[in-house]
């Protein structure tokens, strides 16, 4: 609401104006009453107001002058000043200090709520410039594209359960609509040159990711807000481009990246792409073709049929969350079993679909502790190095290559402590890095297959804190971050930090800090001004 002084000697008229409006009609709430000038400026100055209704003909310090000190030190304050006709002069001095109106005495209730209507509606107005504004830098800083490339990769990489509360979502990084626009996903990335042609030192793919990256992502501005663009933090030598169907001819685009990556890199980028893919649900089975069909591609830009035959996941989403549990207790014995008996399934029927399922264990493997991959030795080295997955032409060595990745994951996940403490970090990784999204207890327990009650009290022991607390924090940090950091809305912060609504927010905001998130941002405590948010 916004929040309205009246500033008048009489108490009568005072009264006399609370009782002749509907506030809350108005969306507008009398924050208090002064007796003059001085004592007005005094509440100014420790109080945030929107509207002043100030008479003119006032002791200790008259309304000409309290009206200039209002210009000079709150611009933006509205201002509806009352005269008598015997002091009309007055409004000439209104106006010259930009009162918004004046109402003559006595004021007739009906006037009284005109003035405030207009006033009312031009404060909606400067506000929504300001939002808009706000927003506008937002969406310009380098904070919210980061934030944005972290839900893209949620997107392809994460089962999508509640699409309505998705979209929400996804509506603040202007995607709403793309969950009813087929796209395609194209996966690109430098390859080391081999055999006799020669290559410099000083430029290896990996010395070349960065202006890769940039020149892809410079390619891809050509096509407007139709193209997407992303890297996981897990395969930092690939780059990723959504692009909307219809928005151009796929092998076109393609080739026209690889011509532009190669006149100025003099590498020759090797790509793949899926094909159509409609509904944020098939996202992720999206990025797992266009991972798959970049692998296989050995040259050209262009998915091989192999690549594109064997539509959909190969491993169920029971099966991989049963995998993940085995994994993380370090039950080998049952882990190496289902392992072999889904090789064993998938080289029976394809090619195409033992080598997807290859690539679906190896990722399920690398993301088992919750966070991106940084090693040097197998991680990260099936896309870095494809042909490996070429010499996995059996069973055997699948599985060999599969259990020993599993190994090393494994023994990070132990280094400190029991299965236990391995599920829980893991557990709190994920929601450090999901916090903004709609989590809770039993969709969590489900991830690692357990029991929802006993998921609760283990990870209240582990944690000492419950669930619902660890996720509170997390939100709150970041968004005190915001509040500090920004000028967005709190509906706006409320969306980003994973709160319901920005009233709810601002109750367990208050509760927790003492003092509402608006007070807050206007004179937030000093130990929050370096604060950082959380990835």
């Amino acid at each position: 609401m916004y929040r309205v002084l009246i500033v008048d000697d009489e108490p009568e008229i005072r009264q006399g104006l609370r009782l002749k409006a509907d506030w809350a009609d108005l969306n507008l709430s009398v924050l208090g009453e002064a007796g003059n000038g001085m004592e007005a400026m005094e509440r100014l100055a420790c109080e945030a107001v929107d509207i002043v209704i100030t008479d003119m003909n006032m002791p200790v310090m008259n309304g000409v002058s309290f009206l200039e000190d209002c210009r000079r030190l709150y611009p933006e304050l509205k201002l509806i000043v009352i005269t008598g006709y015997e002091d009309f002069h007055y409004a000439r001095a209104a106006v010259r200090n930009q009162a918004r109106d004046y109402l003559l005495k006595p004021v007739a209730a009906d006037e009284l709520m005109a003035v405030l209507q207009k006033v009312k509606e031009e404060l909606d107005r400067e506000r929504n410039n300001r939002d808009q504004q706000a927003v506008i830098q937002w969406r310009l800083s380098q904070y919210y594209k980061e934030m944005k490339e972290h839900f893209l990769v949620q997107l392809v990489k994460e089962e999508v359960e509640q699409v309505d509360a998705l979209k929400e979502r996804a509506a603040l990084f202007e995607l709403g609509e793309w969950d009813l626009t087929g796209i395609h996903v194209a996966t690109a990335g430098l390859r080391e040159r081999t055999g006799d042609v020669p290559q410099l030192p000083e430029r290896t793919p990996g010395k070349l990711r960065l202006p890769f990256e940039l020149l892809g992502r410079e390619f891809a501005g050509r096509y407007g807000s139709g193209c997407l663009v992303f890297r996981d933090p897990n395969y930092p030598g690939l780059v990723h481009y959504i692009l909307q169907d219809g928005l151009t001819d796929m092998p076109q685009f393609c080739a026209d990246l690889a011509a532009c990556i190669s006149a100025h890199l003099g590498f020759a980028p090797v790509i793949g792409y899926c094909g159509v893919k409609l509904g944020f649900r098939q996202w992720k089975e999206g990025y797992m073709e266009s991972l798959l069909a970049w692998n296989l591609s050995e040259n050209a830009a262009y998915p091989p049929a192999e690549g594109k035959s064997e539509p959909g996941a190969v491993l169920t989403d029971e099966l991989t969350r049963t995998l993940r549990r085995l994994l993380i207790q370090g039950e080998w014995g049952c882990f190496g079993q289902t392992v072999r008996q889904e090789l064993q399934q998938a080289f029976s029927q394809s090619r195409s679909r033992f080598v997807k399922l290859i690539f679906q264990l190896y990722l399920l493997v690398d993301g088992a502790d919750g966070a991106p991959a940084h090693g040097n030795g197998h991680a990260q080295q099936l896309w870095l190095h494809p042909e490996m997955v070429h010499k996995l032409d059996s069973v055997d060595k699948a599985e060999q290559f599969l259990l020993k990745l599993a190994g090393r994951a494994h023994r990070q996940l132990q280094e400190a402590g029991d299965p236990d403490d391995s599920v829980i970090r893991t557990a709190t990784q994920y929601i450090d890095g999901n916090y903004m999204y709609d989590l809770n207890l039993t969709q969590l327990a489900k991830r690692f297959n357990y029991n929802s009650s006993y998921f609760s009290e283990l990870f209240k022991a582990k944690v000492g804190r419950s669930f619902m607390a660890y996720l509170t924090d997390i939100r709150m940090a970041q968004a005190t971050h915001l509040l500090v950091s920004t000028t967005l809305g709190l509906w706006d912060i409320a969306e980003l930090t994973g709160f319901s609504n920005a009233s709810y927010f601002s109750s367990k905001f208050k509760k927790m800090y003492g003092i509402a998130p608006s007070d807050f941002r206007l004179n937030p405590p000093e130990k929050f001004n370096s604060e950082q948010p959380k990835k």
